[in-house]
């Protein structure tokens, strides 16, 4: 059998729970959110863990995207993510959590930064009217506290993680152009939201927004968001429209474990992306499995 192309994880969690507050993690668990109930996935999950699960996939490195701490522990998180890869080897990079309305968010972002594995930000900004896909009370975005700290980045060198639904798309993309210096990275293929009279479309147009800025790129994850039964066959237009818009050269594919074992095992995600994009050339396939997340988050890694 061919050994699997050399993957580099642009996107997966570690938690501790006896360590770090992760009020998402905590019961009571109902099934009224965006993941649905996560109480399948609220345990301890530790690097080994993380490589037991992605066993048969030649990972060479990977990407840890901030895990839903309480705010209060962000840097806490880091500061364990850190000694983890010390001993352990994973992560090989880290995107924290900061809260770019906090006044006074360069010393957070500093204090960030200071680590050497530090790539990165992300800040969940997902606002949906249905109360049941909404992340937060209000778009965020729509601050203007939010761009400001949003412009901040850029002096720290970090990129931002953009987890937002497409009907937000469009205005955020025009806050984007505002600040180029500041590389983003959407998360979890846009998160199209079917349910929507024009769902479909308003993804497709979103992503072309985005697209459009040379400083931004795409994750391939996060599939069950789309359709928590998916198949092969059901998310096959959204992968390939997706690498259709941003290129080969600014997509690539992350595990999201473990949250995305709510909606299947690693083995049937990372089969299914395999697949869909067996007929690229290989060159092409090497650059979504790992060498446009090594060049995006600046790794350095010999791939």
């Amino acid at each position: 059998m061919k050994e699997p192309l050399p993957f580099i994880d642009a996107h997966f969690h570690l938690w501790d729970l006896d360590r770090l507050r992760y009020p998402w993690l905590t019961p009571p668990f109902t099934d009224d959110g965006p993941n649905g109930s996560v109480e399948a996935i609220a345990a301890t999950y530790t690097p080994a863990r993380y490589r037991a699960d992605l066993a048969r996939w030649n990972m060479v490195g990977g990407v840890h995207i901030e895990a839903g701490a309480h705010p209060e522990d962000a840097l806490g998180e880091t500061e364990w993510l850190e000694q983890l890869a010390d001993s352990t080897g994973s992560p090989t990079a880290i995107v924290a959590y900061a809260d770019l309305t906090t006044p006074g968010i360069d010393m957070l972002l500093a204090a960030h930064a200071s680590h050497e594995r530090v790539r990165g930000i992300r800040q969940i900004v997902n606002w949906h009217a249905d109360p049941a896909k909404t992340y937060s009370a209000c778009d965020i975005t729509l601050e203007p506290a939010w761009e400001r700290g949003f412009a901040r980045l850029a002096k720290h060198g970090l990129s931002f993680d953009l987890q937002c639904y497409p009907g937000q798309m469009s205005h955020i993309a025009q806050i984007l152009a505002r600040h180029p210096d500041v590389r983003v990275i959407v998360n979890h293929l846009g998160m199209p939201v079917l349910s929507d009279p024009t769902g479909y479309d308003d993804w497709r147009n979103g992503l072309v927004a985005l697209a459009s800025l040379p400083q931004v790129s795409l994750k391939i994850s996060g599939v069950g968001f789309i359709k928590r039964d998916w198949t092969k066959q059901s998310i096959a237009r959204f992968v390939l429209e997706a690498i259709a818009i941003f290129g080969s050269d600014r997509a690539m594919f992350a595990s999201d474990v473990p949250t995305d074992k709510l909606f299947g095992s690693v083995d049937q995600h990372l089969e299914a992306y395999h697949a869909l994009v067996s007929y690229f050339p290989e060159e092409k396939q090497r650059d979504l499995f790992g060498r446009n997340a090594n060049r995006i988050y600046r790794l350095d890694l010999d791939i």
